[in-house]
């Protein structure tokens, strides 16, 4: 792995494990679910640009399913 690799899984898991714990403690089923596909996401997607493109998209789509009261 390269450097640039490492960083960005580094960075885009530790947001999904914060997503998860925060819906985890609030019993709320988008950011449970939004955390633990960021947390596993870096291990599917290596390259470093479509792993950031992949980890925007899985938390527009929270915002989204937030906005339609999930």
């Amino acid at each position: 792995m390269s450097t640039e690799e490492i960083i960005v899984a580094f960075i885009v898991s530790t947001i999904g494990f914060s997503v998860y714990l925060f819906g985890k403690k609030q019993r709320r089923a988008p950011q449970y679910v939004v955390g633990w596909l960021l947390m596993l996401s870096p291990l599917v997607v290596r390259d470093p640009l479509w792993a950031s493109v992949t980890a925007v998209a899985i938390l527009l789509g929270m915002r989204v399913a937030i906005g339609f009261g999930l």
